[in-house]
């Protein structure tokens, strides 16, 4: 059995259309208007494909089709159809509308499984808009607080709970319930696929992360009268550590990581000795051991800069863990049951770690869950010149078919 790769193509240039950007990407926002366009779409072609449709207290939408045992856990696919500011046309919406391809094929075909299947929508997975990031599928597993998230509130000040209202959908169904398993389908976001001529990457789990905020302080001074000895260079200070975290990530090889993202110098003027700098560091890794070796190594790295060990001049090192997530291992038979229905269908296909989150990462903790990659054109996604390949698409919906079925009991035809 195969899914349609053409109709699933133009699903998802459908709805690509809602918030599209001029550079071909997306813009579509948690809970604005164009988010709940793009909803009432994707909740019409589900009721079109004879799912009935649930919505949940933080706006997770689920569509479910019966099977028959319908008391059995059923089995979900789903993601997330919101994007970054400047996001692309498949991060999330493909593994919804993969989701959603199944659902079309098997209803064609007349095939009833024995547990039912449902297709999730996730509210809020990018973040881009309200925090917590992965809000609804992180809600759904128990990680935080339903009040939490709905309390949330936008740079404008605007709360989740008011904004679900307004796009209709503040649902009223409970948060949270026992699955059989979850499957989620997805671009890679990185080039190994493609740059290894890959189909399918396997997704055995997520690596772990570690977010600190670090602030270096010395002593800003005129940059002319200063000789070099006699200077306390915050920015000289840290770029030595900043090059520590990818010494760490390098010696931590393969799935180590290690990522200076945001830099503020202050007081950032040409002719003035920075007296502080203030960066993130993103440590990664798929061994919880290992990452915990990693984050220790930073530390001390800190220590040693404090202390002048470095470079001879003692500065001042406040570090701050803002966030951590657990390495997450997926479960190995739904793991093998991707790998074997990737092999069965002749796609070349290669296992992998997740180095992003993904809904699946917070769903993993209450069901068990895998995730199929895709490759995307040159690894690149967050950005609208986001790309891959129809072909692609097709193979990795196939896949996820293969898998629900296996997994939900033998498809027999309806009666």
């Amino acid at each position: 059995m195969h899914i349609n790769g053409d109709r699933l193509w133009h699903s998802l240039m459908e709805l690509a259309s809602i918030g599209a950007t001029p550079k071909g990407g997306n813009a579509r926002l948690a809970l604005t208007a164009l988010d709940g366009q793009g909803r009432d779409l994707v909740v019409g072609w589900m009721c079109e494909a004879g799912l009935s449709v649930t919505i949940d207290k933080i706006g997770n939408i689920f569509g479910r089709r019966a099977g028959r045992n319908d008391d059995l856990p059923p089995v979900m696919t789903g993601s997330h159809i919101d994007t970054q500011p400047t996001g692309g046309k498949f991060d999330g919406c493909y593994g919804v509308l993969a989701g959603l391809e199944v659902m079309r094929t098997l209803a064609e075909q007349g095939v009833v499984t024995e547990a039912p299947l449902e297709l999730a929508i996730w509210t809020n997975e990018e973040g881009s808009r309200f925090v917590p990031v992965m809000m609804g599928s992180g809600v759904f597993a128990g990680v935080f607080p339903l009040q939490t998230a709905l309390d949330a509130r936008d740079s404008e000040g605007k709360r989740v709970a008011d904004e679900l209202a307004a796009i209709g959908y503040a649902g009223s169904a409970p948060v949270g319930r026992r699955l059989g398993a979850y499957f989620e389908a997805h671009i890679e976001q990185g080039p190994v696929l493609e740059a290894e001529d890959k189909v399918i990457g396997v997704v055995t789990g997520s690596l772990g992360v570690r977010w600190y905020d670090v602030t270096v302080t010395g002593m800003e001074a005129h940059a002319g009268p200063t000789p070099m000895p006699l200077r306390r260079d915050a920015l000289y200070a840290a770029t030595h550590l900043m090059q520590e975290v990818v010494k760490i990530a390098e010696a931590f090889a393969p799935h180590g990581r290690g990522t200076v993202g945001v830099v503020n110098v202050h007081p950032s003027s040409r002719n003035v000795i920075p007296g502080a700098v203030r960066f993130t560091v993103d440590l990664r890794h798929e061994d919880a051991e290992k990452l915990g070796q990693m984050d220790a190594r930073f530390r001390e790295a800190c220590a040693m800069l404090a202390a002048g060990d470095t470079t001879g001049t003692a500065v001042e090192v406040e570090v701050r863990e803002v966030q951590s997530f657990k390495p997450t291992p997926f479960a190995t038979d739904l793991v093998q049951r991707v790998r074997g229905e990737a092999a069965a269908r002749g796609y070349t296909h290669r296992d992998i770690v997740t180095g992003a989150g993904h809904d699946a990462v917070y769903v993993a903790g209450v069901a068990p869950t895998a995730m199929i990659f895709v490759p995307c054109k040159d690894g690149i996604s967050h950005n609208e010149i986001e790309d891959a390949r129809p072909e692609h698409l097709e193979a990795g919906a196939n896949v996820l078919l293969g898998a629900m079925l296996a997994q939900a009991g033998p498809g027999t035809a309806a009666d």
